[in-house]
């Protein structure tokens, strides 16, 4: 009977555990679209097409701009537009929203709803808090490492204009969810309009005029112990630039769109990068897609563990 027993607990034991492991991969977008994705001809349909092609799990928008119920509802996905509840889901001042095709659960509204708000999502049962955000461009500067500054005049010139009262604002919302994540993972994305201090290290300082430079805008996050998706998995920045900003004619190449996230429950296993300019072709799984967007896109699949 003892035998018996111990059988039986043996057995309860794996099922919890593997009940406990079980598991579920998902893909999360970051696209800024640019005014809605209005500013070429059928542009809302050409960022229907992408998307339909990437085929992600949970978008964050950015320049959602009254375009992104009709994307949502062409793509088959739960929508919510960043703004006070209530806002007509058309509205062509609202910045920020989220796509799920995973149920909703409670509205994550902040005080800042241009440029940061979130939603509960459920994957599989699990609670995950999602943040879509954009910050200001300036100050900006195509080449910074040739402004003739040191590094700390650079980190004094980046804190000169809008960006960092806006990164300012968000950190105790992001610190007060960020704290959460053993229990209720964290991702956060979108356009940050800052070059990363991950690009800007001891590998990259022959292109950078030899600087090393710990940008705030990004460094600050890292600082929550929060991981940059895109280069956890490519961590090589000259082979793996990752480039989502670029201007024809100029040397202007920088990656400023992030997919950032913190949970021991969450992994990234693979991310990428699409870069492509305003009205020319970007080739998805052998298909040709007019660009609606100055910005590129960042995809990261992640593993969940329940």
């Amino acid at each position: 009977m003892k035998h018996i027993f111990l059988l039986l607990f043996s057995i309860s034991f794996l099922i919890n555990t593997n009940a406990q492991k079980e598991t579920t991969t998902f893909r999360v977008m970051a696209w800024n679209i640019l005014h809605g994705a209005r500013d070429i001809e059928n542009g809302p349909q050409h960022a229907i097409e992408i998307i339909k092609e990437l085929n992600p799990d949970v978008i964050l928008m950015v320049e959602t701009y009254g375009s992104g119920k009709i994307i949502a509802d062409a793509c088959g996905y739960n929508f919510h537009l960043i703004a006070k509840e209530g806002t007509a889901l058309d509205d062509r001042s609202v910045n920020l929203s989220i796509y799920s095709k995973f149920p909703f659960g409670d509205r994550i509204d902040t005080d800042y709803p241009f440029y940061l708000g979130g939603r509960e999502i459920f994957i599989n049962d699990q609670k995950v808090h999602f943040f879509s955000n954009w910050f200001h461009y300036l100050p900006w500067e195509n080449e910074p490492e040739k402004m003739g500054k040191s590094v700390a005049e650079l980190l004094e010139w980046e804190k000169t204009e809008t960006r960092v009262n806006m990164v300012n604002n968000v950190l105790p919302v992001i610190e007060k969810y960020a704290v959460q994540t053993d229990s209720i993972p964290l991702i956060y994305a979108g356009d940050m309009n800052s070059p990363s201090h991950l690009d800007w290290g001891e590998n990259t300082k022959e292109i950078h005029n030899g600087l090393i430079v710990p940008w705030y805008a990004t460094k600050i996050f890292q600082d929550l112990d929060m991981i940059d998706s895109y280069r956890e998995i490519n961590p090589d920045p000259i082979t793996s630039p990752g480039i989502t900003w670029d201007s024809k004619g100029k040397r202007d190449e920088h990656r400023i769109d992030y997919i950032y996230y913190k949970s021991p429950k969450l992994k990234a296993v693979h991310s990428k990068s699409y870069k492509a300019f305003l009205g020319e072709p970007l080739s998805i799984n052998g298909k040709k897609i007019n660009y609606p967007s100055d910005h590129g896109i960042v995809i990261t699949d992640f593993i969940l563990t329940q």
